[in-house]
């Protein structure tokens, strides 16, 4: 067989095929992805956090109505990943090379089956790295370049704003119910550390369990006393209106300024550029002002 097509993964695994890839299998957020670069994939599936239908904080621009979802967690397995017929699956790793989101059996029996791209989104990673990565995918499989313009310009724009005295404190977070959050570590998420690159104010959670989060009651985070805060918005982070029967919460959302925040958004320029533009935009408008809304 001629050798078109060749790419190599963040595992050091090399993939071939005669020709292009066509009919992409991908988890959501690589799905996502692509999409934005110019690859649409034929179906995704989610990760064991997700449930029946696809989470639409992770799917981004994907038309649902023209991209399968296969499930996830035990609802996921290989008659699923194989139905439609993929030629192609692109996962993603938080690092070791292990697939995020599958069975490792039914990892290690997909790729005999199917070649599987796995690239690392973890924290040892920066975002330029990450998004130079599904990049070179995407052209590989016949996308243009990316205009990396938009992000260029809110790079520069968060800069001159987070460079503003004084500098709002922003906490990112995940609500875990009404009784608990977990509150994010910043050098753990790639784009968190890029903000503070940019001069934003993060705040850092106490010392304890947890390499991602440190998880504690609502009354700690209010006692943080943040002027923004991120709040996870992907369909395991328990919804804000069941948080309103908290004082702890409705004290933090009382005093802060609440940005929607997914931790598993599309790796794409378009994508972190809207991200990057929505924190300016909050760090913009300057600590609350009690009452407003």
């Amino acid at each position: 067989m001629e050798t078109v097509w060749r790419f190599s993964d963040d595992r050091g695994q090399v993939s071939a095929a005669a020709a292009p890839p066509s009919r992409v299998v991908a988890y959501i957020q690589a799905g996502a992805t692509l999409e934005d670069l110019g690859i649409r994939p034929v179906a995704v599936f989610g990760s064991l956090h997700d449930g029946a239908e696809p989470d639409p904080a992770k799917s981004g621009a994907l038309p649902l109505d023209e991209v399968g979802y296969l499930g996830a967690g035990a609802g996921l397995d290989m008659e699923a990943l194989l139905a439609p017929g993929p030629d192609l699956v692109v996962a993603v790793s938080y690092g070791g090379g292990q697939v995020y989101g599958l069975d490792p059996e039914t990892a290690k029996h997909l790729e005999e089956q199917v070649p599987m791209i796995v690239l690392d989104v973890g924290q040892a990673c920066t975002p330029a790295r990450i998004r130079g990565r599904f990049a070179d995918l995407a052209r590989s499989l016949g996308a243009p370049e990316e205009d990396a313009a938009a992000l260029a310009a809110a790079e520069g724009r968060l800069r001159a704003v987070a460079a503003r005295t004084p500098r709002p404190r922003v906490l990112a977070l995940s609500p875990a119910s009404p009784e608990g959050v977990h509150l994010a570590r910043p050098q753990a998420w790639p784009e968190l550390r890029a903000l503070a690159e940019h001069g934003v104010d993060l705040i850092a959670p106490g010392e304890g369990a947890g390499g991602n989060w440190f998880t504690t009651g609502w009354p700690t985070a209010a006692e943080l006393r943040p002027d923004i805060a991120l709040v996870d918005v992907r369909s395991n982070a328990a919804p804000l209106d069941e948080l309103r029967s908290d004082a702890a919460w409705r004290t933090l959302e009382g005093r802060s300024r609440v940005l929607a925040w997914n931790p598993e958004a599309p790796c794409s320029a378009r994508a972190h550029a809207a991200f990057l533009g929505q924190v300016a935009d909050a760090l913009e408008k300057g600590v609350k002002v009690p009452g407003e809304g």
